[in-house]
């Protein structure tokens, strides 16, 4: 799942709301963690702070789950001297974004990921995310660096494409995982034949979102789908406002973390911090694991 950076209402990072929801997360049944993502407001902190973060989320994690960070950008030299200037001890994989803002050839995003995969010491998973980047890893694309490159071992795919999604699963090399990007396509992406999440609802609700995921990995798609439709409103309220303004609010009305979140992003309207008052208490209410 991929963790939010819980702040103070001064701006700095809040480690102890942090800790609170790191173990929230680990004991309620995520398979693993993905810190400095967009959720995590990367592009927000500072090479110090991500550092901290990093080193928190491995401590407190403590080897109970995997953890996977974030880095990736548009300027490819820049993310190798990142990655040259990482430690990695207890850091499993790394999750790279594809390149925004340039509007790379396919050719160019192939050689940035080849470029990356070589420099990293740790597993590489893609992220395909067009809504964000105004770039499209295209399926032939990623089948060639699934392919070509063995420590390139899956992507997060956030295109919304479920044609594209699907030619990646029936082409793609054994092993290499293909990972839902878009929480309310997550379970519909796993019945197609995809491997998991990297979930922002999770954050919230870890418990009914890993049943959820759990059930459909084991093909109990019915038994799945009540769950997916009693947090379907919940994840479409969350990023109406923008992410990760909105599950930032969630956590706040959980009594987890505050909703604080760095400009340029601001907290959500009062109109969606009301619907989500509104859907976390009904969710709690509902005991969605047993109804399914």
């Amino acid at each position: 799942m991929a963790i939010v950076t819980p702040f103070h209402d001064s701006g700095n990072i809040d480690f102890g709301s942090f800790e609170h929801l790191i173990d929230h997360i680990v004991s309620n049944g995520v398979d693993y963690i993905v810190a400095l993502g967009t959720t995590g407001e990367s592009v927000t902190l500072s090479k110090d702070e991500k550092n901290a973060v990093q080193n928190f989320v491995v401590d407190t994690v403590n080897k109970r789950v995997p953890v996977m960070v974030g880095i990736g950008g548009n300027n490819t030299q820049e993310v190798i001297n990142t990655i040259k200037a990482t430690s990695f001890e207890g850091i499993d994989a790394i999750l790279s974004v594809s390149p925004y803002y340039n509007k790379p050839q396919q050719r160019g995003i192939y050689n940035h990921y080849k470029a990356i995969a070589t420099a990293s010491p740790v597993p590489v998973v893609l992220y395909n995310v067009p809504g964000r980047t105004s770039s499209n890893i295209s399926a032939e694309t990623t089948l060639k660096l699934a392919h070509d490159i063995k420590n390139i071992i899956g992507i997060k795919e956030a295109s919304g494409n479920l044609l594209q999604i699907m030619e990646i699963i029936q082409k793609r090399p054994s092993g290499f995982l293909v990972i839902s990007g878009d929480d309310a396509l997550t379970l519909p992406m796993l019945a197609i034949g995809a491997d998991g999440v990297i979930s922002v609802v999770a954050n919230a609700f870890p418990r009914e979102y890993s049943e959820m995921v759990s059930l459909a990995l084991k093909g109990k798609i019915s038994k799945a789908m009540p769950i997916h439709y009693g947090l379907l409103e919940f994840t479409n309220a969350l990023f109406a406002d923008g992410s990760p303004s909105g599950i930032k609010m969630a956590l706040e009305i959980m009594n987890i973390c505050k909703s604080i979140v760095r400009l340029p992003l601001v907290k959500v309207n009062k109109p969606t911090q009301t619907l989500l008052e509104s859907l976390v208490e009904n969710i709690q209410k509902q005991n969605l694991i047993s109804n399914s």
